[in-house]
C-alpha cells in the first residue's frame, strides 16, 4: 500500500504536536461553528477539497457564492490566515487532516 507523502509527514509528527496544531489552526473555527451552529469547518474542508473554486464549492454546499465568500471572508477574520495564498492553504490542510484516522483522510 503507497502512502502519499502528507500521510507520511504527518505519521512521524508527535500525535501531541499535531493536536497543538490543529487546535491553534482551527480552533477558533469550531468554536465559532460550536457556538453558532455554523459550518465553516465544513465549509472550509469543501472549499480546499475544490482546489478554492469559488463555484465548484457553492454547488457542493448548496449556498449562493455569496454566501460562500462571506464564510471564506469569516474564517480568514477568525483565523487572521488568507486563503488566497498557498501557505495558508496547505495549513488549513494540514491541520484538518492532522488528527483524523487514515481510514477518514482520502475523503477531504
Amino acid at each position: 500500500m503507497t502512502l502519499d507523502s502528507y500521510v507520511r509527514l504527518l505519521a512521524s509528527v508527535p500525535e501531541r504536536t499535531r493536536s497543538s496544531f490543529r487546535a491553534r489552526m482551527l480552533g477558533p473555527l469550531e468554536e465559532y461553528d460550536s457556538s453558532r451552529q455554523a459550518e465553516l469547518v465544513h465549509t472550509l474542508e469543501v472549499f480546499l477539497s475544490c482546489s478554492g473554486s469559488w463555484s465548484r464549492s457553492a454547488t457542493r454546499l448548496h449556498v449562493h457564492v455569496n454566501t460562500l465568500r462571506y464564510r471564506i471572508r469569516r474564517i480568514e477574520d477568525l483565523t487572521g490566515r488568507d486563503l488566497g495564498t498557498l501557505e495558508d492553504r496547505v495549513d488549513f490542510f494540514l491541520a484538518l487532516r492532522a488528527t483524523r484516522p487514515a481510514s477518514t483522510r482520502s475523503r477531504l
